[in-house]
């Protein structure tokens, strides 16, 4: 009986302590359930403004403690960026108020007109320097923005300008390279041009519009603040000059001139490549999307073209990671001219190498058009034509023979390996 009074007893004890496990999972359950719903409920109660510090900011913001240290971040990497494109490192920390709910900000906290761009979902940046002659003596900056999009990130390259340069310069540089500033997402590396990484709508609205001429955007009397569509052109413009290795080597001194207040302009700078700059402007406009290189798709203005002859065709050499390359070859209209291809290439890193033919797709073709001067002597170009594997072509217009590998503009970098093309009569 005292056997079997032991055995009653250890079986109770063994069944209290899994009771006893199974009611203190539960209650840990039920606990962490209880925990998620505070932090939720949490989370939608108003959010006081607090003060986050990073290196070159000072932050106060309504945001969650985790999203405030994120912004620090982004900005702290754009801050990279452009002072290294302007290469002047930031001089002071950059004071921001970034406000997610008005109703979060105390009466009196915010001031007025920072109050106001806020309240119309924008930003702005107030300075106020001090010189000594030309010289800075002291620069200070606040930021206002709307902790939407990429406001903070475009007023504090405002910020970065006024408290370094002591100005921005004119509007449509000024905006043009804040909306730059917002859309750069990496550290480039050195000599590599930046991609396209702006905002879709941004995209959409342009592709579906009518082109603003240069003139327009640089020239006209447009003040900041005036509309997001108007960012939209003047950010096209600095992004291509910024990055198109015809234009970038004077864009950048161009800049810094306008920062510093130096008797430059537009026009002295680019005047005598205005014709191509509008050329290559609208081509842009057209073909741009995310990821697009200006700097894989640069027109070549330098090389010399003439026309071919059955003894010594014209040869070139076309990359498939390229936009319109030289074939050197000036054709006329109608005319009928030999062509010959060798080499491989292909148009992704996985994909298999084609020949000038392309593959099942079309992808992969070597395509030709032709650039000509139209009455008003402007650059324009033919219609598209597939030379593919052709023994024989007809030129569609007379002037210059460019040629390419048929791929998605804003695909091209993945892109590898040549075809070496051959033109006679």
């Amino acid at each position: 009986m005292e056997s079997a009074a032991k055995i009653i007893n250890s079986l109770f004890f063994r069944s209290f302590l899994i009771f006893a496990f199974m009611v203190t999972v539960s209650v840990g359950s039920l606990s962490a359930q209880g925990n998620r719903r505070v932090a939720k409920q949490r989370a939608n109660l108003p959010q006081a403004p607090a003060d986050y510090r990073s290196k070159n900011f000072l932050i106060h913001t309504d945001l969650p403690a985790e999203d405030a240290r994120n912004l620090l971040e982004r900005l702290e990497k754009m801050l990279v960026i452009i002072s290294s494109y302007w290469a002047s490192p930031n001089r002071a920390v950059i004071e921001c108020y970034v406000v997610k709910d008005m109703a979060n900000w105390p009466a009196g906290s915010l001031h007025p007109a920072g109050m106001q761009s806020i309240a119309g979902g924008g930003g702005v940046t107030m300075s106020r320097t001090t010189y000594r002659g030309k010289q800075i003596v002291a620069a200070k900056s606040i930021v206002y923005a709307t902790a939407n999009g990429g406001t903070p990130q475009h007023e504090a390259v405002h910020a970065y300008c006024a408290q370094n340069f002591g100005r921005t310069g004119p509007v449509w540089y000024s905006e043009g390279m804040a909306e730059m500033g917002n859309n750069w997402k990496v550290v480039p590396r050195k000599g590599q041009p930046l991609a396209v990484t702006c905002e879709q709508y941004v995209i959409d609205y342009i592709k579906r519009s009518e082109p603003k001429s240069l003139n327009e955007i640089v020239n006209s009397k447009e003040t900041t603040g005036d509309s997001w569509q108007n960012y939209c052109w003047r950010w096209a413009l600095c992004h291509l000059l910024a990055t198109n290795p015809n234009y970038a080597a004077r864009f950048r001194p161009l800049g810094l001139g306008l920062l510093m207040n130096k008797p430059v302009s537009f026009n002295q700078t680019y005047g005598s490549m205005d014709r191509e700059i509008s050329f290559e402007y609208l081509f842009f406009l057209r073909h741009f999307d995310q990821g697009y290189r200006c700097d894989l798709c640069q027109w070549d203005w330098k090389t010399k073209f003439r026309k071919p002859n059955s003894v010594r065709p014209l040869a070139s050499k076309i990359e498939a990671n390229q936009g319109w390359q030289a074939s050197r070859v000036l054709v006329e209209e109608g005319q009928e001219y030999q062509i010959s291809t060798i080499g491989e290439w292909n148009t992704a890193t996985e994909s298999k190498e084609v020949t000038a033919s392309g593959d099942d797709s079309g992808r992969g073709t070597l395509m030709g058009v032709v650039l000509y001067e139209n009455e008003n002597d402007e650059y324009e170009l033919s219609a598209e034509f597939e030379l593919g594997g052709a023994e024989r072509f007809q030129a569609p217009a007379s002037g210059k023979l460019f040629l390419r590998c048929r791929d998605h503009w804003h695909e091209l970098a993945d892109n590898s390996g040549k075809i070496s093309v051959k033109i006679g009569e």
